[in-house]
C-alpha cells in the first residue's frame, strides 16, 4: 500500500526510508494502545491517513529549516523528514506524552534532522528563523497565522493543510497575512478533499 502510494504521488524513496515509514507507523500503533495518540486505530489507515497524507504536500517543500506546528505525534513533521534528510524538522507540541512518543521515535529510527519540542507554538522562540511552518492541527487558518506571527520574518512560508476548500477561513484572515496560493491534492486511497493554503505574512 505504501509503495503504491509513494507510486502515484511520484516521490521514489530508497528502500530504507519506506522501512523507517513503516517503523514509524509500527510505533505508533504500539504507542496509541496505551497513550492514545490518534483516533486512527488501524495500522493499514494509517499509512494512508497519516504517511501518504502527510507525504502529499513534498513538492511544495524545499530544503531548509521547517516547524511543525501543532505535530500531535509528529504529523506530518515525521514522514516528511524520513523522505528527505536535507529538511531539519523541529516539532512543536504542548502535550508531555506525544513529545516523549517522538524522542523515542527520533532514537528508535536514528533521525538526526528531526527535533521535538514540547512548548505551546504561541510560545515558542527560537534562534534561527524557519523557512516554512507547517501544521494540519489548527482549528483555522486565522488561528494558526497568529500563532505562529512571531516565528514568522520575511519569506517564511506558512502552509496549512485543509480539507474541503477553506473560503469562509480565507476571508476571515487579519490583513497581515496574505494566501499566495490553494493547491488541491489528491492523496492516493484517500477519497476525501484535501487542500494546501499556502501563505506569508507580511511585516
Amino acid at each position: 500500500m505504501l509503495r503504491d502510494g509513494l507510486e502515484q504521488l511520484e516521490l521514489p524513496l530508497c528502500s530504507e526510508a519506506t522501512e523507517s515509514l513503516l517503523a514509524y507507523v509500527e510505533l505508533l500503533a504500539h504507542w496509541n494502545q496505551t497513550y492514545n495518540l490518534t483516533a486512527v486505530r488501524n495500522p493499514a489507515e494509517m499509512v494512508t491517513r497519516h504517511l501518504l497524507d502527510s507525504l502529499s504536500v513534498s513538492p511544495w517543500l524545499k530544503a531548509g529549516r521547517l516547524m511543525d506546528a501543532g505535530t500531535g505525534a509528529g504529523l506530518p513533521g515525521i514522514p516528511l523528514a524520513i523522505a528527505d534528510p536535507n529538511l531539519q524538522v523541529t516539532l512543536v507540541d504542548s502535550a508531555g506524552k506525544k513529545v516523549r512518543f517522538m524522542n523515542h521515535v527520533k532514537r528508535q529510527l536514528g533521525l538526526g534532522n528531526v527535533f521535538p519540542l514540547q512548548a505551546r507554538v504561541e510560545e515558542t522562540t527560537v534562534d534561527t528563523p524557519f523557512d516554512a511552518i507547517i501544521s494540519r492541527a489548527f482549528s483555522s487558518l486565522a488561528s494558526f497565522a497568529l500563532a505562529v506571527r512571531h516565528l514568522a520574518v520575511d519569506g517564511t512560508r506558512l502552509l496549512a493543510m485543509k480539507g474541503h476548500y477553506p473560503e469562509d477561513e480565507i476571508s476571515g484572515l487579519p490583513d497581515w497575512a496574505r494566501v499566495d496560493a490553494v493547491e488541491k491534492i489528491v492523496v492516493p486511497g484517500l477519497h476525501e478533499n484535501r487542500h494546501l493554503v499556502m501563505m506569508t505574512i507580511d511585516p
